[in-house]
């Protein structure tokens, strides 16, 4: 007897899902989630522990998803680590310490974060250095000026700010008393970045950049003006984060927004795309960001010495990255196979 149709279409529907980018992602979220809710029990899945890692993960997702971008065109950016601190200042000056309107600061504050991706990807196309230095560069660079700017204008390495019901309505207000509303621009921010990855012309861009950069100038795509716009964009959220940081805690600090680094970029790599680019998704990427906030988070819910925590994330990682080779080359087969 043949096998019934439903058995061998449910068989492939399977299969294409598994050798989907995020595949793995989801994979690892749902062990993660399984793990902590037995180590952690009740305290890990009641609201409080649903609160604790949704924060962590808004906050570290608005970054990841431009850095994942990014790493898909093949390019990396660390100056996120001080331009979300940089930001923040920005708009605690202007509008704190000097009495600008909000509008005034905000405006300031994301401006600088673009300027800061336009010179990096400005000096990434004219350099043709390898991104990662120069933005480590521009991170150095970043955390200089600000440190100097704010001591020279304020005398202070921090500044109050005491935001507008409005503003705080917008950007600091805590939903049900525990979420963040941080967690709703997430939500909004992924999926605008969903349909410029996937339902775009641009995603096929960032891909062929992130497969093959030569090729892709030679069928016609704009990749200098593509790598400054991913930068840009990078620093456009980066700042975000930095005025929505300001709001949240009413000031802004010198110090602060090195994790978001290293965080980011662990957030990307659980969520399948691959270091080398040209491979990943935007549902991956979101899913490895919350896969990385339970674990952060999910240490502090068990009986656990929270140093393991950083044990937990560093094996996450090493098979997060065997986990998406595999499924990079079960996608490629397909793809063969298909043709």
């Amino acid at each position: 007897m043949g096998v019934p149709q439903h058995t061998k279409n449910s068989s492939s529907g399977l299969s294409a899902l598994v050798r989907r980018p995020e595949a793995g992602s989801l994979i690892g979220m749902i062990a993660v989630f399984v793990f902590f809710s037995i180590a952690a029990g009740e305290a890990f899945v009641s609201t409080a522990g649903f609160s604790s890692w949704l924060n962590v993960a808004a906050e570290i997702g608005i970054v990841a998803l431009p850095i994942g971008l990014l790493m898909i065109a093949g390019e990396l950016d660390l100056s996120v680590g001080a331009t979300i601190p940089a930001s923040s200042l920005v708009l605690a000056v202007v509008t704190g310490y000097y009495g600008l309107p909000e509008p005034v600061g905000i405006a300031a504050a994301l401006s600088f974060g673009l300027t800061v991706g336009f010179v990096n990807g400005t000096l990434v196309n004219r350099t043709a250095l390898p991104s990662l230095i120069v933005t480590i560069g521009t991170m150095f660079a970043v955390m200089g000026l600000t440190l100097g700017f704010s001591v020279l204008l304020t005398g202070n390495t921090s500044t109050s700010l005491v935001p507008s019901e409005t503003l705080n309505l917008l950007l600091g207000q805590m939903i049900g008393g525990m979420f963040q509303i941080t967690i709703v621009w997430w939500v909004v921010i992924a999926l605008l970045f969903a349909f410029l990855l996937h339902f775009s012309p641009f995603g096929n861009w960032i891909l062929a950049l992130g497969g093959d950069k030569v090729s892709a100038r030679n069928a016609g795509i704009p990749t200098d003006k593509l790598n400054t716009s991913l930068f840009m964009l990078s620093g456009l959220c980066s700042a975000f984060v930095g005025v929505s940081q300001a709001v949240i805690y009413q000031s802004a600090q010198v110090a602060g927004g090195q994790s978001f680094i290293f965080n980011s970029i662990m957030c990307v790599v659980i969520g399948g795309v691959l270091l080398t680019g040209g491979f990943g998704s935007i549902a991956g990427i979101f899913l490895g960001t919350i896969t990385f906030a339970m674990v952060n988070q999910g240490i502090y819910f068990t009986n656990f010495d929270p140093n393991f925590g950083s044990v937990i994330i560093g094996a996450l990682l090493l098979v997060a990255v065997l986990m998406n080779d595999t499924f990079r080359q079960l996608a490629l087969a397909y793809g063969k196979k298909k043709a």
